[in-house]
C-alpha cells in the first residue's frame, strides 16, 4: 500500500512516497519551492538515486502536485505505474486547536474547523488547507487524513496551558498553550527510547527541535508535559525572525510608542525579530554564526549566546517539571548541524547529570548519534526527525486499521 504525504508551506510543498506494505519504506522524496514565482524549482529523490533538480513556472499548490505526481510517474525515475496505487494521502496541519487531539481522516467538516483555527495560525493552515483542496482536484477518490502538529501535546495538564489572563477568554476564544513540531517530538522522543532500548513510558525527556522555528517539550513517560511554543509559535524560543519570549507590556509600550496597530504588532514579532532583528544580519544562524566568529560582530555573537542560554533555561526549568532528567534530544536544521549549538546549549549542565563528548559532538551532523560519556547519567542524542513517517503510520491506522510499530 502506497501513502503520499505533503506538507505544504506558503510557496512550497515538501513530499514523500512511502510504501507501507510491510515496513514503511520511502520509494521517494522531495520538494516544490517556489511556488507562484517565476521559476518554480522541482526537487526529486527516487531512493538509491541521483537527486534530480528541476525548474518551470508552477503557477499554484494544485499544480505543484501535479508536477509531483508526473515525476512519481515518470518513465524512468518513477516509482509508480498507476496514480491509483496511491490508495492514501497524509497532510501536516499546523494548528489544530483544542479539537483535534490526534490525527483524522479530512471530510468537509473537518476542513471547516481547520478553517476556524486559521486566525491561530494564519502563516500555515491556508497553505495546508491548499494542499487538501489540491488533491480533492486531482485524486477526488483518494482518502486524505490530517496529522495535527498541536495534537502531541493535547496531554498538557490545565496548570501548564492556561494563561495567567482572565479565565473568561479561555472559555470564549480558547486562548491558551497548544504547542507545535509534535509530530517531531512525537518522532524522536520514540526514536531515542528505542535506540536507548528503554521503555518509553518510563524515560523523562527534553526534546528540542530547532530551526527557523524552534520549540522545546518536555515528555515524561511517554505525554507531552509542556512545550514552550504557546497560542501561536511565536512564544518560546528566539528563532530565525520571531521574538519568543517577550514581557506582553514591553509590546504594549511599543505599539503605544510608535503606533503599532495589532497587524502592525504581529508582522513586527513574527517576521523581523529573533536573529535577524538582533543581530540586524540574516534570520539564517549559518549567517550569524560567520558574522560572529569571522568577523567578530558584537550583535551577531549576542543574539548566539541569547538562543543558547534560552534553550538551556528550557531544559533547566522541564527537568525540574519533571522532577528529573533521562535524555536531551537536538533535532531539526540547527539541532541536528550546528555542533556549536550543542556545546554551548550543553555547557554548565553538568550538575543535571550530563557528560558531554565533545569529540563525538564535533564531527555529528544528521546522524542518530548519542553525543554524552558513556557514564553519562543523562543521555544527550542527536536524533534526525522524521515527521513524515508519523504522518505516514497515522494514516495507515485511519485508512485500514493496521498499524505498523517501527519503534519496536
Amino acid at each position: 500500500m502506497k501513502i503520499l504525504i505533503i506538507n505544504c508551506g506558503s510557496s512550497s510543498i515538501k513530499f514523500q512516497l512511502f510504501d507501507m506494505t510491510t515496513d514503511a519504506q520511502v520509494l521517494a522524496k522531495g520538494c516544490v519551492d517556489r511556488v507562484g514565482l517565476k521559476e518554480s524549482e522541482i526537487l526529486y529523490h527516487k531512493t538509491g538515486n541521483d537527486k534530480v533538480k528541476k525548474y518551470r513556472h508552477i503557477a499554484d499548490h494544485t499544480e505543484g502536485i501535479e508536477a509531483i505526481l508526473a515525476e512519481l510517474l515518470d518513465t524512468s525515475t518513477g516509482v509508480i505505474h498507476d496514480i491509483n496505487e496511491i490508495k492514501a494521502v497524509g497532510h501536516r496541519i499546523v494548528h489544530g486547536g483544542d479539537k483535534f487531539t490526534g490525527s483524522v481522516m479530512i471530510t468537509d467538516e473537518v476542513i471547516a474547523e481547520v478553517e476556524e483555527c486559521i486566525e491561530l495560525a494564519p502563516l500555515h493552515n491556508p497553505p495546508n488547507l491548499k494542499g487538501i483542496d489540491s488533491i480533492k482536484k486531482i485524486l477526488p477518490n483518494v482518502m486524505q487524513c490530517g496529522t495535527f502538529d498541536t495534537a502531541f501535546h493535547h496531554t498538557i495538564p490545565d496548570y501548564a496551558y492556561i494563561y495567567g489572563i482572565p479565565y473568561e477568554y479561555y472559555e470564549k476564544f480558547k486562548i491558551r498553550r497548544y504547542g507545535f513540531h509534535g509530530a517531531s517530538h512525537n518522532y524522536v522522543t520514540h526514536k531515542a527510547a528505542q535506540t536507548l532500548g528503554q521503555n518509553y513510558k518510563e524515560l523523562r525527556m527534553v526534546s528540542c527541535h530547532l530551526g527557523n522555528g524552534s520549540s522545546v517539550a518536555a515528555v515524561k513517560y511517554g505525554e507531552s508535559v509542556d512545550t514552550s511554543m504557546g497560542l501561536t509559535p511565536v512564544e518560546g524560543l528566539m528563532m530565525g525572525t520571531r521574538c519568543g519570549d517577550i514581557d506582553a507590556g514591553a509590546l504594549l509600550y511599543l505599539m503605544e510608542k510608535i503606533n503599532l496597530d495589532p497587524h502592525c504588532a504581529n508582522y513586527e514579532l513574527n517576521k523581523k525579530s529573533g536573529f535577524l532583528g538582533v543581530s540586524g544580519i540574516s534570520s539564517d544562524m549559518r549567517d550569524v554564526q560567520k558574522a560572529a566568529w569571522k568577523d567578530e560582530n558584537k550583535r551577531a555573537i549576542l543574539s548566539l549566546n541569547m538562543f543558547y542560554y534560552r534553550v538551556r533555561k528550557y531544559i533547566g526549568a522541564y527537568a525540574a517539571a519533571m522532577g528529573g532528567l533521562d535524555v536531551i534530544i537536538f533535532t531539526g536544521g540547527i539541532g541536528e548541524y550546528s555542533p556549536e549549538t550543542r556545546q554551548a546549549v550543553c555547557e554548565n549542565l553538568e550538575f543535571m547529570g550530563v557528560k558531554f563528548d565533545d569529540e563525538v559532538n564535533s564531527y555529528t551532523c544528521s546522524v542518530l548519534t548519542e553525543i554524552s560519556l558513556p557514564d553519562s547519567k543523562v543521555k544527550v542524542m542527536v536524533i534526525p526527525t522524521n515527521e513524515e513517517l508519523v504522518i505516514a503510520l497515522d494514516t495507515l491506522k485511519l485508512y485500514n486499521g493496521h498499524e505498523i510499530n517501527v519503534f519496536a
